[in-house]
């Protein structure tokens, strides 16, 4: 099991905010960074300075870190067009030596598309959308050399691209996930590298799990080529004291976090860890962090969670 560290920068963050969780989590080990693609605060907060760009703040921590993967859980389909879309992560990729991943979703938040200019249609058109974004993106990135690239959709029309640039990886890994029963199992049988399904307990994971490898098998692939992840909320401490106070930090109960995140002592979150692997088969967490000035409790984690999990 893997674990990556995951931030909500619209909630209220600096790209300098980000740079310091992005290292703290490189220096104590983390396979990786990700943070949300949102334009807009959720809850009762305001999110001052404001947002921050993820593929912007992604292509400047390439050039600010060595070795940690960088990626989006997830950028919607409504927020960029597919060309210039796969110009920005092969462009990112590039400036990282090869270490982005791509997060993309259909997009749910109706109010940032109102605050920002975005039109937000029916969900079934945003699965259009973002189905044709995907056969695009794969297509540019598996076009040949002094190939062209041609896509003709009810959203999008692809003449004659000449597919670049291209990416350092070939191609960067692909993320789906969510918990829709019928289309996002099947968009991430054909084009998923890995599937994540957000803050949910084990049994809704473990039977979304079972949809996307029935999935796969449908299409005769093997289940085994994907990555199993999830993300839940971080809360840990070294004494209930501890779990309380950053609780409260990010407007939490301390009881309700530990019901339904990772939540609780070194010890509680270890055997929680265990039993999501037993009854998910779950080989990645992403750790969701939202106070970000918090950098010990990301240390925290590493120090005294990873080795009792990896026997390091």
């Amino acid at each position: 099991m893997d674990f990556r560290i995951f931030t909500e920068p619209q909630q209220g963050a600096t790209y300098s905010d980000l740079l310091r969780v992005a290292r703290t989590a490189q220096d104590a080990g983390y396979d990786g960074f990700f943070r949300s693609d949102h334009f807009l605060a959720m809850g009762d907060g305001a999110g001052p300075p404001g947002p921050t760009d993820a593929w912007v703040t992604l292509a400047a921590l390439g050039r600010e870190t060595e070795r940690i993967r960088l990626g989006t859980l997830v950028t919607s389909a409504t927020f960029r067009y597919p060309g210039p879309l796969a110009v920005a992560v092969a462009q990112a990729d590039e400036m990282s030596g090869g270490r982005i991943e791509l997060g993309l979703g259909a997009g749910w938040y109706e109010a940032e598309h109102a605050a920002f200019a975005i039109p937000f249609p029916p969900l079934g058109q945003r699965f259009e959308m973002l189905t044709e974004q995907l056969e695009i993106l794969t297509g540019l990135w598996s076009t040949p050399p002094g190939g062209r690239f041609d896509h003709q959709g009810r959203h999008y029309s692809v003449t004659a691209s000449p597919a670049l640039p291209r990416p350092v990886q070939d191609p960067p890994p692909i993320i789906v996930g969510g918990k829709g029963k019928r289309r996002t199992p099947a968009l991430a049988a054909r084009f998923a590298s890995e599937f994540n399904v957000p803050f949910e307990q084990p049994e809704i994971v473990a039977e979304q799990f079972g949809r996307v490898r029935q999935a796969c098998r449908a299409i005769d692939r093997d289940p085994a080529g994907l990555t199993w992840s999830v993300a839940q909320v971080l809360c840990l401490g070294g004494d209930d004291s501890e779990v309380a106070r950053r609780a409260a930090a990010i407007g939490r109960d301390a009881a309700e976090v530990r019901r339904n995140g990772l939540a609780g002592t070194p010890g509680e979150v270890v055997d929680r860890l265990g039993a999501w692997a037993e009854r998910t088969g779950v080989s990645r967490v992403y750790l969701q962090i939202l106070d970000l000035t918090d950098l010990a409790h990301i240390e925290q984690f590493a120090a005294e969670v990873v080795p009792q999990l990896t026997g390091s």
